[in-house]
Parts: C-alpha cells; sequence; structure tokens
C-alpha cells in the first residue's frame, strides 16, 4: 500500500504539471494553510482549549472567510481593477515589444564611448534577443483566455483546499488511505516551509522596488514607462528563487536603459543591492529549512524548465523538497 501511495503521489503530480493545473495545486495549499491557521487563531477566543484540537465551529468561520474574501476583495476592486487583471497580457506584450526596441537601439542609448568598443556582431545578437522578444509578445497577445483560465483554477482550489481543511479526518484509516495521507502532510510541510518563505522575500523585494521605482526615480526625474507591470512582475518572478531575481534585474534594467544610462546604473545597483540582501535570507530562511544548496536548486530548476517550461521553475522548489522530506523520513538521504 506504500508503494502505491508513492505511485499516486507521483502520477497526481505530473499530471498537474501535463495539464498546466499548477496555479490550482498551489492555490489548494494556501487554501488549506489559511483555513487551518484562521482557525486556530479563532479558537483562542473560546475559553476553555483543549491543545491540539480545533473546535468545527472556528474550522466553518475560517473556511467561510477563505472562500468569501476573494469575491469580496474582488467586488469592492472590480472597477479599478477590471482593466489591468483582462488586460495583463496585453500590457506584458506591450513590455515586451518596448524591451525588443530598447535593445535594438542600444547603440544609440549608449554613450559614444562605449558604444564604440561594441563589436560589429553585437548587432546579430541585438537582432536575435528582440526577435525572441516579439515572439513571446506574439504569444502574449492571444493569451488572454489561459489568464482568466488560470485565475478561475486558483479560486476553485482555493475552494478545495478550505473545504478540505475543515473534512473530519478518523483516526482509524485503511491503510492506502492511511499513506496517501502520510504522503499529503509531507507535501504540504514541504508548501510551508518553500513557498510561504519564498512569499515573504518576494514581498519584501517587491515592496523595496515599489518604493525605488515610485518614489526615488521619479524624486530624480527617472520615472520608468511600464512601472505597474514591473512591480507585478517583481512579486511573480520573486516567487521563483533565483532565476526570478536574474530576470527582473535583467528587464528593470533594460527599461531604465531606454529611458538614460543613469537611469539603468542606478536600476542595476539598488537590485544588486536588495538581492544581495535576499540571498542572506533565503539562504537562511529557505536553505536551513530544507536543507537545499544553491547548486541543487539550479540543477533541479534547470531540468524542470526544460521539461516543463516555466511553470516548471515554479514547481521545482516545491516539488524538489518534497522529495527529499520523503526521502529523509525513509532515512535514504
Amino acid at each position: 500500500m506504500v508503494n502505491a501511495s508513492y505511485l499516486l503521489m507521483a502520477g497526481t503530480l505530473l499530471l498537474v504539471m501535463w495539464q498546466g493545473l499548477l496555479p490550482g495545486l498551489l492555490s489548494v495549499c494556501v487554501g488549506f494553510m489559511l483555513t487551518r491557521a484562521l482557525a486556530r487563531l479563532l479558537s483562542r477566543l473560546q475559553r476553555r482549549r483543549i491543545p491540539g484540537y480545533l473546535p468545527h465551529w472556528a474550522q466553518v468561520i475560517a473556511a467561510a472567510v477563505v472562500m468569501l474574501a476573494p469575491l469580496a476583495l474582488l467586488s469592492s476592486a472590480l472597477p479599478h481593477t477590471r482593466g489591468y487583471v483582462v488586460e495583463a497580457p496585453q500590457q506584458y506584450k506591450e513590455l515586451l515589444d518596448y524591451l525588443a526596441r530598447t535593445v535594438l537601439e542600444l547603440r544609440h542609448k549608449l554613450p559614444p564611448d562605449i558604444a564604440s568598443q561594441l563589436p560589429d556582431g553585437a548587432r546579430e545578437i541585438q537582432t536575435m534577443i528582440a526577435s525572441y522578444l516579439g515572439a513571446k509578445a506574439g504569444v502574449l497577445a492571444i493569451a488572454g483566455r489561459a489568464w482568466l483560465s488560470g485565475l478561475l483554477h486558483a479560486y476553485v482550489g482555493l475552494l478545495i483546499g478550505a473545504l478540505a481543511a475543515v473534512r473530519h479526518i478518523p483516526l482509524q484509516r485503511p491503510p492506502l488511505v492511511d499513506a496517501l495521507y502520510r504522503r499529503i502532510m509531507l507535501f504540504g510541510e514541504a508548501f510551508g516551509q518553500i513557498v510561504a518563505a519564498q512569499f515573504w522575500i518576494a514581498a519584501f523585494n517587491t515592496l523595496l522596488t515599489a518604493l525605488f521605482l515610485l518614489l526615488v526615480l521619479p524624486y530624480w526625474d527617472l520615472a520608468l514607462p511600464y512601472t505597474p507591470a514591473l512591480i507585478t512582475l517583481t512579486f511573480i518572478a520573486g516567487l521563483i528563487p533565483i532565476v526570478g531575481n536574474l530576470l527582473c534585474n535583467a528587464v528593470i534594467t533594460l527599461v531604465g536603459l531606454s529611458v538614460s544610462p543613469v537611469a539603468a546604473a542606478a536600476c542595476l545597483g539598488f537590485l544588486i543591492l536588495i538581492h544581495k540582501a535576499e540571498y542572506v535570507i533565503n539562504a537562511k530562511v529557505v536553505g536551513r529549512r530544507t536543507h537545499m544548496g544553491v547548486w541543487e536548486l539550479l540543477s533541479v530548476m534547470f531540468v524542470a524548465e526544460s521539461v516543463f517550461g516555466p511553470a516548471g521553475l515554479v514547481a521545482a522548489p516545491l516539488f524538489y523538497a518534497y522529495l527529499k522530506k520523503e526521502l529523509e523520513a525513509r532515512k535514504l538521504v
């Protein structure tokens, strides 16, 4: 039965990746964790509490809040955010087109002394990079339906996670159910360690980047175009360890270069500074909790990205952390 639970778990994770259901899976975990955390918070209001026991009323209220809160936020903010949510792919298409033009005009953006030092082959490289960005922009132009579908999958996953958190689990379980329960608990622990830590790291990074783009650069008359899209990209890419930081650095620096070399240098210096601090936090928080080295993360992310595309970059740290937990539980590593 234990071996069958391993096969079912592995098959489920592969199915999630092949069918593009990763946002739903992550939302299931988020919904489960939020419901349990809120239920524990509500249970503290009860005078007579049993340690480790969550009263049913607290679980029901927590699940209702988790399920209804996104709808309440969406309805209250819809007049202001509808255009951004629906037109997000188009906005990022325009951003990629803008980056492509910036790459092609690189010689004109740099000071003459530096531009004259670029080899002749740099034009071909610029053209290749611009063509790649243009191709990605063309894909994003027709990605609106997939974007909204991903949001729907995420909300359905949130509902599933909230409902699963309040489901009564009997102490006496059949062997296969018990083995699957252990697999899911280990996966939940890995999610809590990787995603929760990375979420706060990404939020910290996004806050500092937003202050820099919205306050510091405009104060120097170096405001960048597409600032809302850049801030959103910073948070989303920040959820991907290591590689996400490199992506943000490259995009924001290129946009800064489109304004002036001084803006590009300021962006690069600022991003290097905050990402150095982020690496220290990442190493202490994520590395200490999961016993994963940088070389391990990079290797797994490289393989996952080559097989599953961008979704593999997001899933690789989580799936690898779960695998290591299973191996540690069997005392194999």
